[in-house]
């Protein structure tokens, strides 16, 4: 989950909202790479869910990444909520998962160095408080008592509001983990460019990523049950976006779609003010009920531009949400994936005329198809294993295009972080067939297997 925004002076006149997102436009140069991660932490003898507090805790491992490896604290309300080193930053998800949001970088070569720095300041805190961490796309065991919530007011705010729309969104909070990148555009053009196919095909990266075959202790019938989740959690606030491929499509329609989501909340002061349910159009009035005669500031647009949650959305970037937590190998290739298709416009053009003629109902078709069937999807006659040999060989043609080096000149491109994929298109198989395969099979049906077998 996104930080509070700071920084942005009183919205005076409505093209702001815009003018606010467009001011993420950057020549191809400065384009970069921010990946995220979440994992689930488990203390190791009993499994169960890392509590906020106590020996083994997540404050303990908040507290051990500050004091030994140099990160600073980001406190609300006096508790360790976060921390920060340079651009980058670890935060807690409702339920306790750590997140790390990476630095802006300019390659993948970075990007996983960056990954597996984290990570191994990770193990070396949680080793030495009894600790273990696991990337699933969804917490296996695990019920909803079973997972408390961080003392964070947004996600209190939250938790009051997913009781009311959908009927996963507490779970999306407690007990689902992604990996996703954060990229840039050019021009609003390119942004149309970019959402539209970042939209159409995030159910390959759906199927690729799938890796949440259970949950509660059972097979849940789905390769990605995150996917499930987040199909019926908030209606006004998820999905595919039809509205994406219409014509006239660009920053402004996005300020429209975005005005006509509730809010969740004001931030003032360090405190999270209740403003559920609320309009942003009435904010920009002064009408906003729990603020009355108060104006918006841009940080309150971007604080609520970080509440809407469809497969793809835009701020000053644009962020890939398709896919589901995973082991090392796939969350480098994650970000390869998509740099892949966007930042070579070959490849971009290709992947645009792949999906150009498919209509909204085909693309939410594959979404679901995805979910349930992984690789094995098929929807609208489009076979999801074709299709994503097609595409992931699109992708690799785009990092070969870049050419960007690693180890020093040694490594001539970034297209050896698609192997874990290219595995899955040869295999027909992705993580979570690999997870129904150990349960059936070695595991015996015996689901505590595999944090031991599977944790970083």
């Amino acid at each position: 989950m996104s930080i509070p925004q700071s920084g942005g002076g009183p919205i005076e006149h409505h093209a702001q909202l815009a003018e606010y997102m467009a001011q993420g436009c950057k020549p191809r140069e400065d384009w970069r790479i921010g990946t995220e991660h979440e994992k689930f932490g488990y203390c190791k003898d009993t499994l169960k869910a890392l509590p906020y507090e106590g020996e083994r805790s997540v404050r303990a491992v908040l507290e051990g990444l500050r004091d030994r490896h140099g990160w600073n604290p980001v406190e609300e309300g006096g508790q360790l909520t976060g921390l920060t080193k340079g651009l980058a930053n670890v935060s807690l998800e409702p339920g306790g998962a750590l997140e790390l949001s990476g630095a802006p970088l300019e390659t993948i070569h970075e990007t996983c160095d960056e990954v597996n720095e984290h990570l191994r300041e990770v193990k070396d805190v949680a080793d030495r408080i009894g600790v273990g961490f696991i990337g699933l796309g969804a917490a296996p065991i695990w019920k909803h008592e079973d997972v408390g919530l961080m003392p964070k007011g947004r996600y209190k705010l939250m938790d009051a509001y997913m009781g009311r729309v959908g009927t996963m969104g507490r779970v999306m909070m407690r007990r689902t983990c992604t990996v996703q990148v954060n990229l840039d555009f050019g021009s609003e053009a390119d942004m149309v460019q970019k959402m539209r196919v970042a939209i159409a095909l995030q159910p390959v990266a759906t199927a690729l990523f799938a890796n949440s075959p259970f949950f509660e202790g059972k097979v849940n019938g789905h390769k990605s049950w995150r996917s499930r989740v987040w199909r019926d959690l908030d209606a006004a606030r998820t999905g595919m976006v039809p509205f994406v491929f219409e014509d006239g499509f660009g920053f402004e329609r996005w300020v429209e779609y975005a005005l006509d989501v509730p809010m969740y909340f004001v931030y003032r002061d360090g405190e999270y003010i209740d403003a559920l349910g609320m309009s942003f159009r009435d904010f920009l009035k002064g009408e906003l009920p729990a603020l009355p005669g108060e104006k918006p500031t841009l940080s309150d647009w971007a604080d609520h531009l970080t509440t809407l949650f469809p497969e793809a959305r835009v701020k000053k970037y644009i962020e890939m949400r398709g896919a589901d937590g995973g082991p090392w190998r796939r969350l480098c290739a994650l970000p390869a994936f998509w740099v892949g298709l966007m930042y070579d416009q070959g490849a971009l053009d290709a992947a645009w005329d792949l999906v150009k003629g498919w209509d909204a109902e085909t693309r939410e078709a594959l979404r679901v198809a995805a979910s349930v069937d992984g690789l094995q999807a098929e929807a609208g006659g489009i076979k999801m294993h074709d299709l994503a040999r097609e595409v992931v060989a699109l992708s690799e043609q785009g990092l070969v295009a870049r050419a960007r080096t690693g180890a020093g000149g040694l490594v001539p491109d970034e297209t050896h972080f698609l192997n874990a994929l290219k595995e899955s298109v040869e295999s027909g198989k992705v993580p979570a067939d690999e997870l129904l395969d150990r349960y059936h099979g070695d595991w015996g049906g015996d689901l505590t297997k595999i944090y031991a077998d599977y944790s970083y």
